[in-house]
């Protein structure tokens, strides 16, 4: 069974560790499909997060070896427990003016902004999970997407 995990790497934020963690699962055969890395709630240490594919016995190993590398700290499968997952993105619309109002209805459904307003474009940004965000993409394709930057997701297990 071939499933998504989101994993919590804790690490020393030192040069190199992104190379190191990011090389160790294109060792293993795993894609990681988004990876988003920031400071923690600790001096010193960086978060990442990464949701990759494949298989839970696959994925135990990829730990294990997550933790022989010196700066990792912690890791775990947030995918194992109730999480919560967000993913931002922006996307930049073709907008002339007349189409400007359907637009801004597809943005006001999905609770997202404009961020930005130009002569034939708009900004728009959203956050939620993935799922939301494909969506939303979906929808604005037809307008025609100039530009798409995605974040990438960030998640935490929930509060018990």
């Amino acid at each position: 069974m071939n499933d998504k995990h989101t994993i919590s790497v804790l690490v020393n934020n030192q040069p190199g560790v992104l190379q190191r963690v990011s090389g160790l699962f294109g060792r293993r055969g795993f894609n990681i499909e988004s990876i988003t890395v920031g400071e923690s709630e600790e001096k010193g240490l960086s978060r990442m997060v990464i949701v990759t594919s494949g298989d839970d016995k696959t994925l135990e190993q990829v730990s294990k070896q997550l933790y022989k590398l010196i700066d990792v700290i912690k890791v775990v499968d947030l995918s194992s427990n109730p999480m919560v997952a967000r993913e931002l993105a922006l996307i930049k619309v073709s907008a002339e003016p007349g189409m400007r109002p359907e637009i801004l209805g597809v943005v006001e459904t999905f609770r997202a902004a404009v961020v930005d307003i130009g002569p034939s474009s708009l900004i728009v940004q959203v956050v939620g999970d993935s799922d939301k965000i494909d969506a939303m993409t979906e929808l604005l394709k037809p307008y025609g997407i100039k530009e798409l930057s995605r974040t990438g997701v960030t998640a935490m297990v929930r509060g018990k």
